[in-house]
């Protein structure tokens, strides 16, 4: 067994969160391995002056943390599994899906309202164009505008900001225990979450065995089995971060069901479907996700996603 361990990650608050977690629940199962954190600037981290949609998003806050890992010079990356590509690089892999937080996307507004409240034209804070689709689908009055940063600076700049309202994830908000600023939960049949989140990915290399029994013991096998899903459906529709495609899987009793969406960046052509199916293994949940893709492609995602495309 090793005697050291070392964990590469994002410096920002959140990030440290899901790193320090790994590690106390590493430490909880091998009390006597000693674990340290390497913490790596990222492309995502560096350049905040442009929206995402503008500068790509393959990797943008992974890969410079995969260089190290490549390299030897740590020993697995803790990633937001939202934003892990589902493409590793050759000889990575993610080899735990941690048990999932809430999915769900929360409203943080000024006045204290929800979405169906907001004021006539009001300005909605987002950097994502899933939320931003989906936003304007059921709200095409609202102003959207670019948000950019960590959590932290997120709130910074909306508390200084001319914005009456914000979009974040659950996990984060609650991770960093903000949730006393959230106005409301958004369920499912609202807005479907970013493929993958509230869990976190953790990736070693494919020919380090030992760390990879090690980090095992912290995968969520009902998590692995919905993220595998909704990572399938997204890999098969070609999209990315910032492609306005919403997917969430829930397993219960051997049963997934997969919920997806693709949308036109200003809402205005929106598909979404589903399927519920028996499964048994991760490489059959994979299978569920591809069927769905299957039937949004011949729904009209295709065109959707080849206009949007077009425009980036």
């Amino acid at each position: 067994m090793k005697k050291e361990i070392i964990i590469g990650t994002r410096s920002s608050p959140l990030a440290l969160w899901q790193a320090e977690f790994t590690k106390a629940e590493l430490s909880k199962h091998f009390p006597e391995l000693n674990i340290t954190l390497k913490l790596v600037k990222t492309t995502g981290d560096v350049l905040l002056d442009s929206p995402l949609s503008k500068i790509g998003d393959m990797g943008l806050f992974t890969k410079d943390i995969e260089k190290h890992l490549i390299a030897g010079e740590i020993d697995l990356a803790v990633h937001s599994l939202k934003d892990v590509p589902t493409g590793t690089p050759e000889g990575l892999m993610i080899t735990s899906f941690t048990e999932r937080e809430d999915t769900r996307d929360v409203i943080i507004s000024k006045s204290g309202k929800g979405i169906k409240d907001l004021p006539q034209n009001a300005r909605m804070a987002t950097s994502s164009l899933r939320r931003m689709s989906q936003l304007l689908s059921m709200r095409p009055d609202l102003q959207i505008l670019d948000i950019r940063g960590n959590l932290n600076t997120r709130f910074k700049k909306f508390d200084d900001g001319e914005f009456d309202a914000m979009m974040l994830a659950y996990a984060g908000v609650f991770r960093l225990e903000f949730s006393d600023r959230i106005s409301e939960i958004l369920p499912h049949d609202v807005m479907l979450p970013a493929v993958g989140q509230g869990a976190l990915g953790i990736e070693t290399r494919v020919d380090d065995m030992e760390t990879r029994e090690i980090v095992r013991v912290l995968n969520d096998d009902n998590t692995e089995i919905c993220c595998r899903a909704e990572r399938a459906l997204l890999r098969h529709l070609q999209g990315g971060c910032q492609i306005p495609i919403g997917a969430y899987g829930s397993y219960v009793a051997g049963t997934l069901k997969l919920l997806a969406y693709v949308g036109s960046v200003n809402g205005k052509t929106a598909i979404r479907n589903e399927v519920t199916k028996a499964v048994r293994t991760p490489e059959e949940a994979e299978a569920v996700g591809i069927e769905l893709a299957e039937i949004l492609l011949s729904m009209g995602a295709e065109k959707i996603l080849a206009d949007i495309r077009k425009t980036r």
